[in-house]
């Protein structure tokens, strides 16, 4: 059995490693392959395992014994998924690995925008608090969680997990899902009113083709003026360009940022310095305690496909 990792460097460090892999098979890992490369590389392969390396019929045209592609990953919109089906392949993801992960950094991301806390340090660090007429020098703006109104996008796993902690600060908590659901504490609402009543709006759904450009100039029009944004989701579900015009506007109070369309970040970016919006390398999902979890379902989806009773399908 030969399983290929093509892109372990974007999960694997001196902390977490793929070594519970190897008792599979042989394991031959690359750090981070280029498009052009990976058909070649998994040519031979039985089992392929990525985190966001394409699998579409290029890169898979000659890989004739491969059987299996498991995903570093939940998201799986790298994967040609009918492809796979059509040619055998069974696709399995790591579901719910990071969900508290992804709320833990959303409300990081929150915490920051509404305390300041970075900026406040720096103030102390400077040698200004040294100097300040008074004991509490109110510097940058403070405003609380309590009693605001937060509008989850997608309430999944991910977003319930959200929810729960919104709740515990006190918040008033709606959500829109395509199909309604029932979760303790949180009412359900169309899309438009979670826009028009939200201070907060956080975005957890999968990138597919009904999510694709959802925040677009038209969807942040609808939303509150001064409303803060958060996705921590896809960097596909937002026009990056109609987010820049609806913060330098005004209408927006702000944006928290953990994904973008195009990763790592490209040059010419157009939410690079923009203002009230703080961005994050896409590490929500990235905690050691995570990766490591991560790991283990990884390992554990290899071993029931290899017995015949194959978890977390996704084709």
């Amino acid at each position: 059995m030969k399983i290929v990792l093509t892109d372990a460097q974007t999960v694997v460090d001196s902390q977490v490693t793929a070594d519970c892999l190897k008792e599979f098979g042989e394991v031959v890992s690359y750090g981070l392959l280029a498009y052009e490369e990976v058909a070649e590389a998994i040519a031979d392969a039985d089992m392929v395992v990525v985190n966001k390396t394409r699998m579409d019929p290029h890169t898979l045209r000659l890989a004739e014994r491969l059987k299996y592609i498991g995903l570093f990953a939940t998201g799986y919109n790298n994967i040609d998924v009918e492809y796979c089906r059509a040619h055998g392949i069974t696709v399995c993801n790591a579901g719910s690995y990071s969900t508290m992960a992804v709320a833990q950094q959303t409300f990081a991301l929150i915490l920051e925008f509404y305390n300041h806390t970075a900026q406040y340090n720096q103030y102390v660090q400077d040698g200004l608090w040294k100097r300040s007429p008074t004991f509490s020098p109110f510097v940058y703006p403070l405003n609380e969680l309590y009693g605001k109104t937060m509008g989850i996008v997608g309430p999944g796993t991910i977003g319930t997990a959200v929810a729960r902690i919104a709740l515990a600060f006190g918040m008033n908590v709606i959500a829109y899902n395509r199909r309604p659901r029932n979760i303790d504490g949180v009412n359900m609402v169309s899309f438009d009113t979670l826009l028009a009543e939200s201070d907060i709006v956080t975005v957890h759904c999968p990138l597919n083709e009904d999510s694709v450009d959802l925040f677009n100039r038209e969807t942040f029009k609808k939303m509150k003026k001064g409303a803060l944004f958060v996705n921590t989701a896809r960097g596909g579900v937002v026009v990056e360009e109609d987010l820049r015009d609806a913060l330098v506007s005004g209408h927006l109070g702000g944006a928290c940022i953990d994904v973008l369309r195009v990763e790592p970040m490209e040059e010419d970016c157009v939410l690079m310095g923009v203002p009230n919006c703080i961005m994050t390398p896409h590490i929500a999902w990235a905690p050691l305690e995570t990766r490591r979890r991560l790991m283990g379902i990884v390992a554990e989806n290899i071993r029931a496909f290899l017995n015949e009773k194959p978890i977390n399908v996704v084709s």
